[in-house]
């Protein structure tokens, strides 16, 4: 635990949270802003800053709370879609460097979430695979 962080201080029960779920591995809260009721974040207990540092163990934990709560908050609070969503760094506008995934309930139309600003690029086959390859070898 981190005492610097407010997830970690919610986990720890250290500070207040309208909390969903809580088991030895994860908790989910409600997030403080409700665009659409029902705005939920399922976080590992762990400090883990984003997915790239999570470990398998705590990342099949997570996952399997995370469909739980995505379950519960669709029928919960049925819309037309749903968002699951996990940013990292600034450019992604993460806010709190505990990795956190929101669940959230979506509207046709509520334009949360737009994912691209303007169109964007479709490369051929050939650089997609160029760019696969890159990946591929980073995974080691």
């Amino acid at each position: 635990m981190s005492s610097a962080c407010i997830f970690c201080r919610i986990a720890a029960r250290a500070e207040p949270a309208s909390i969903v779920h809580e088991d030895d591995w994860t908790v989910a809260f409600l997030d403080l802003r409700q665009f659409h009721a029902g705005h939920t974040l399922v976080i590992p207990r762990q400090h883990v800053a984003d997915v790239r540092d999570l470990d398998g163990e705590t990342g099949a934990q997570l996952m399997a709370a995370l469909s739980r709560i995505t379950r519960a908050v669709s029928e919960a609070f049925p819309g037309e879609g749903m968002s699951v969503w996990h940013s990292i760094g600034p450019a992604a506008f993460q806010e709190v460097p505990h990795l956190h995934f929101h669940v959230h309930p979506r509207r046709v139309g509520d334009e949360l979430l737009r994912i691209y600003p303007s169109t964007p690029a479709t490369p051929g086959r050939t650089e997609l695979d160029e760019y696969a390859a890159v990946i591929r070898n980073r995974l080691g």
